[in-house]
């Protein structure tokens, strides 16, 4: 049994007419005739009744048709599987990405490259905002975005909750907090000026540090102006143990950097961390972002905060529009 075979019978079960079939099929009419007969032949049933003036299925081409048409459609669902798998193995994702994610971002990358090894990624720095905008747009097909997406201005994207990014203070290596090892509690770093990023190149950094300080009893003390990482770093560095400044970096990123000079102090304070979540267009999200967001699960918890719901399903599961933090 040939699936043209099949194929040329349903079609003359619904016209009920073998030229009209051969002409939705684009063939000529005796070769749609030769095929269904030999499809009888190998059946050793008359799937049509050709005896009156219009063609009629038999009691055997009736019983027939439901499972010829599920035929048709095993190889259609057969056909879509794999080309999607190929689109995804050949396609290349636009990912921005944030100051910070250290060990996360290799972690995703490593897991993506197991799952869709022909996936490539291209990665691209942007401010928070500007992230958002080219998702929105579709000039990048994913984004993370640090901090609790707030509602209002981008009804197409869909943001996603992936893992928690702890928060460390940073303090000079000759300060007395940095003598003493174990976590540091804002309310001990009141009196301590803070260097802290403007709130419009991270929002949701500053609005947590800012309102966990107040929480803590106290207004952070204005440090110099913020500049690259490197030099708000070295500044701290070079205080001595009766001065100082502070700042805030990501664990993660923390983990990464070598400054001999600063101590890196977990806080005792709860709350001093940020959601990172991954923005993506909520309709026709592009191939290969339901294996990017299987690989951003943690080792052992894909899914996890997902229930039972797949990659694919929470890509396209409602949640309040979002706009930067």
């Amino acid at each position: 049994m040939e699936l043209r075979q099949v194929r040329y019978f349903v079609m003359v079960a619904q016209e009920l007419h073998f030229g009209r079939a051969a002409e939705r099929l684009h063939i000529v009419q005796s070769a749609v005739s030769q095929q269904v007969r030999r499809l009888e032949r190998e059946l050793r049933v008359e799937l049509f009744d050709r005896s009156a003036r219009q063609v009629r299925l038999t009691e055997a081409g009736a019983r027939f048709l439901p499972g010829a048409r599920a035929l048709l459609a095993a190889e259609e669902r057969a056909r879509a599987t794999v080309a999607g798998l190929a689109a995804t193995r050949s396609c290349t994702l636009r990912l921005g990405t944030s100051t910070g994610l250290g060990a996360h971002l290799d972690r995703v990358l490593d897991a993506l490259a197991e799952r869709a090894p022909e996936c490539a990624v291209q990665l691209v720095s942007l401010p928070a905002s500007q992230r958002l905008d080219r998702v929105a747009a579709g000039e990048l097909d994913a984004a993370f975005i640090r901090g609790e997406p707030a509602g209002g201005g981008r009804d197409g994207l869909r943001a996603i909750p992936l893992w928690q990014d702890p928060l460390v203070a940073v303090v000079p290596a000759r300060h007395p907090l940095a003598a003493s090892p174990g976590n540091v509690s804002l309310a001990e770093l009141a009196p301590v000026p803070l260097i802290l990023t403007e709130r419009r190149t991270n929002r949701a950094l500053v609005d947590l540090v800012v309102t966990a300080c107040h929480d803590a009893g106290f207004a952070p003390v204005p440090g110099p102006a913020p500049g690259a990482l490197q030099d708000t770093l070295a500044a701290i560095g070079a205080c001595g143990p009766d001065d100082g400044l502070w700042t805030v970096v990501y664990a993660a990123h923390a983990r990464r950097l070598s400054v001999p000079r600063v101590a890196f102090l977990p806080f005792r304070d709860p709350g001093m961390e940020l959601t990172t979540h991954l923005v993506v267009r909520r309709a026709s999200p592009p191939a290969g972002i339901a294996e990017l967001l299987a690989a951003c699960a943690p080792e052992g918890e894909e899914g996890a905060g997902a229930g039972d719901a797949s990659p694919a399903q929470r890509v396209t599961a409602a949640a309040p529009p979002v706009a930067p933090r």
